[in-house]
């Protein structure tokens, strides 16, 4: 049976007491669901600015693929979770912005995106990713 391997880096905020970063298994590797928070200051970044915190999201969930020795192109699914419809359009585009500029290969991953309340009233974004690595 394979092994579960936690990831764990300072370049990404501190995980929660009850779950990893990211977690690998075989060739299957989850990254949590990340906020906007900075990994060094540990606060939230772009209070009410969904564009801002949409590019700080994605920059931690890089960050975590990246200590598992993956790469935003090795991811083949993203889970966005937003608080409000009406900054879909916003975060799209951040998000589209992202994906060109770390996908080179041009084989986007899939999506989805659920509209939640989130559990801090700061966050109007949450996002996590499924990668396959080796």
């Amino acid at each position: 049976m394979t092994e579960k391997t936690v990831v764990l880096t300072e370049n990404a905020p501190a995980p929660a007491h009850v779950f990893s970063q990211g977690i690998k298994k075989g060739g299957l590797f989850q990254v949590s669901g990340q906020g906007s928070v900075d990994p060094k200051s540990n606060q939230y970044l772009g209070e009410g600015d969904v564009r801002e915190q949409t590019r700080q999201t994605l920059e931690n969930v890089k960050a975590i693929l990246t200590a598992g020795g993956a790469s935003v192109e090795d991811v083949l699914m993203f889970r966005v979770y937003l608080t409000k419809r009406e900054d879909f359009a916003a975060m799209n585009e951040v998000y589209g912005e992202f994906i060109q500029q770390n996908v080179p290969s041009g084989a986007l991953p899939s999506r989805t995106t659920v509209f939640v309340d989130l559990p801090h009233e700061v966050m109007l974004v949450e996002i996590d990713a499924l990668a396959v690595t080796g």
